[in-house]
């Protein structure tokens, strides 16, 4: 549908699949995929991606140039609020005063899941200093609401840990999250392949970000676009609204009013 586009922070977009930039082979693996996958916002880790700081080195932003998408600097890597402020404060600082922004605040290195209490301390010192904040979370429906309330542009809880490839996990958390939100709500993390997105988007959020299940499949430019066509399917599926399940069958072809 032409008029049904996400919007973030007052931004329009017609793509619902935010995509990312590491761990593919090169920066000619990332650009194709990129493309391919149709994405119009990309997430980048300033504290792993040069995007000016060594102007010896290559610049990422030569494969995903800002007047080409809507860039989304992230804070991966970030064990503290402290550290999660001042790496958005640097992105803003190369990127000539860009304000949308990923926080994601970690608990562990194993498990790579929120820490919830830095995660909220963080995300107010931002909103505070002007940013547009998008925030990884928990599934947790409550913290989704308080993050909201904080000022937060969108809440992005995972569906299972991030690089698992395990797939939605918690869908009756996200249901619940997205039935109360009155931000765009996003699945981050857990993505595994192109039935995942689509089972996303069919429970009723509003995009998916993913990184290692395109660029860590067997082909990732062929992935790329299988998960942009799940998340169209995904979202044309939710919008047409799904049959009830019901126990036993019901004939496409009732025999009622049969002449014999």
């Amino acid at each position: 549908m032409q008029d049904d586009r996400l919007v973030i922070a007052g931004q329009s977009y017609g793509s619902r699949l935010l995509v990312g930039t590491g761990k593919y082979k090169d920066f000619a693996e990332a650009d194709a995929a990129i493309s391919e996958s149709g994405a119009e916002i990309v997430t980048l880790a300033i504290r792993r991606s040069n995007i000016g700081q060594d102007p010896d080195a290559p610049n990422l932003l030569d494969v995903v140039p800002p007047e080409r998408y809507t860039l989304l600097p992230n804070t991966a890597g970030c064990y503290t609020a402290k550290d999660a402020v001042r790496t958005c404060r640097l992105a803003r600082e190369l990127l000539d005063g860009h304000k949308l922004v990923k926080l994601e605040v970690l608990g562990d290195e194993k498990t790579l899941y929120p820490e919830m209490r830095e995660t909220f301390i963080a995300a107010e010192q931002l909103v505070a200093d002007g940013f547009d904040v998008m925030v990884y979370m928990s599934d947790d429906p409550i913290a989704a609401a308080q993050l909201e309330d904080i000022g937060c542009v969108a809440v992005m809880p995972l569906a299972a840990p991030i690089g698992s490839g395990l797939g939605i996990q918690n869908r009756y958390n996200l249901r619940t999250i997205i039935e109360n939100a009155g931000v765009p709500v996003l699945v981050d993390a857990g993505v595994g392949t192109a039935s995942d997105a689509a089972v996303a988007m069919e429970l009723g959020c509003d995009g998916v970000l993913m990184n290692t299940a395109i660029a860590g499949a067997r082909e990732p430019v062929r992935m790329a676009r299988a998960m942009r066509l799940a998340i169209e399917a995904g979202r044309e599926a939710f919008l047409a609204g799904r049959i009830p399940r019901r126990r036993y069958a019901s004939a496409s072809s009732p025999v009622d009013g049969t002449f014999f």
